[in-house]
């Protein structure tokens, strides 16, 4: 699957999905680009899903105009160390290979 780190992530996450192509939205020199441009220019790129911080995206965007999956990490803090503990959780819906549309919330506390 084509995945897209949001820029409120640390780089580092890219090689918590080994068995996907990953790109960071400065790999993609979309750094500033708002949510609803960047959930366009997904489309349009052919991504399957974006991983993000943003707490608000899920309540700013309406899924039923954007196909793609939003995994919206939930945590204290967006740091390497604690973000990488919520990746089993991503990687298990990555691998189910059948993703839904709109976003998905993956919780630390979940």
């Amino acid at each position: 699957m084509k995945l897209l780190l949001d820029e409120n992530l640390p780089k580092r996450l890219k090689l918590d999905f080994p068995l996907h192509e990953v790109y960071t939205v400065r790999d993609k020199s979309w750094n500033g680009i708002k949510n609803g441009s960047l959930l366009q220019l997904m489309l349009a790129e052919d991504f399957d899903a974006l991983i993000t911080f943003d707490k608000n995206l899920q309540h700013q965007q309406n899924f039923l105009k954007y196909s793609v999956t939003v995994f919206v990490l939930q945590a204290h803090i967006n740091t390497y160390e604690v973000l990488t503990k919520l990746t089993d959780k991503v990687n298990v819906f990555l691998n189910e290979q059948q993703l839904s549309a709109g976003p998905i919330i993956i919780s630390e506390n979940k």
